[in-house]
């Protein structure tokens, strides 16, 4: 039977209830809280939390009034799906992020959904007056568009609606006439033999360039991507500068990332010089962190 027997009755009994649910939703691709309340006699109450901790796990995805099953034939999950899963690391992964961008700074962010994160905390920070963005990620542009004080560059090429992101050679030669002081990036994988990877060599591609043009990379991956292993490697591992990442991460994988004097910082213990609500442009009574 699923589950670890070292519990308490009622947590094992909840593993088991969740097991049975992950089931019947990959049988039958969808199904709904009230259904699912009567077939174990639970409250809706507690379906519902069931299905969250099985999103979490990235078992299935909820859906109004129940779940629906993941699609597993496809290289990744749609940019939907992957932004709501371990949503609460990505906003504080997002917010150590945000912590470390100067205004006067060019940045580079992927189109993952943490980078995302760092956009949404950027875009709450005030007092901007020369911060520029470049991404290739068509929800990141769209958060930031128009904000005052920052500008945002997309790079060219195809657009990918998996990833809502624009993939290829076209905007390469940008990177050849900025200075880029941070790149921020998100991954699928992440071991220490393969560094950081993704699900596909497309996005891959674009993260090189990426990679290439900054004076810093910073990981942005949450615990769930580590000892993980993708398709196409766009980071190795001795590239990286710092990682942001959750307390669950493997503590052997960060002991060994220190051991290699690659700075880890776990977000729940991350703490910045000054809220990023107070951060400014340099030379001011506010400072960064």
């Amino acid at each position: 039977m699923p589950g670890p027997t070292n519990g308490s009755p009622r947590d094992v009994f909840a593993r088991e209830r969740q097991d049975h649910i992950a089931l019947y939703v990959e049988e039958h691709g969808r199904a709904r809280v009230a259904d699912l309340v009567a077939r174990f006699a639970v409250s809706g109450v507690t379906i519902r939390k069931d299905l969250l901790a099985l999103e979490s796990a990235q078992r299935l995805v909820r859906a109004h009034g129940g779940a629906l099953a993941i699609d597993r034939s496809r290289p990744e999950l749609s940019f939907d799906i992957r932004e709501r899963l371990q949503a609460d690391e990505k906003v504080r992964i997002g917010a150590a992020g945000a912590a470390l961008v100067q205004d006067g700074e060019s940045i580079v962010m992927d189109a993952s959904t943490t980078a995302l994160s760092v956009a949404r905390q950027l875009k709450a920070r005030p007092a901007w007056s020369q911060l520029t963005i470049i991404t290739n990620g068509l929800r990141i542009a769209f958060e930031l568009a128009g904000q005052p004080g920052i500008t945002v560059l997309m790079l060219g090429g195809r657009v990918r609606w998996e990833a809502l992101s624009v993939v290829g050679q076209l905007g390469d030669g940008l990177f050849d006439r900025i200075n880029v002081q941070k790149a921020f990036l998100g991954a699928a994988g992440f071991t220490v033999e393969s560094g950081l990877a993704d699900a596909t060599d497309e996005e891959a591609q674009i993260k090189r360039s990426m990679v290439s043009a900054a004076r810093e990379v910073i990981a942005i991956v949450d615990h769930t991507k580590w000892e993980r292993a993708a398709f196409a490697t766009f980071c190795p591992t001795d590239q990286i500068g710092l990682v942001l990442t959750d307390h669950a991460a493997p503590t052997g994988m960060v002991d060994d990332l220190r051991r290699r004097n690659i700075d880890v910082r776990l977000v729940d213990e991350a703490r910045p010089a000054a809220p990023a609500a107070e951060a400014g442009r340099p030379g001011s009574s506010r400072s960064g962190s």
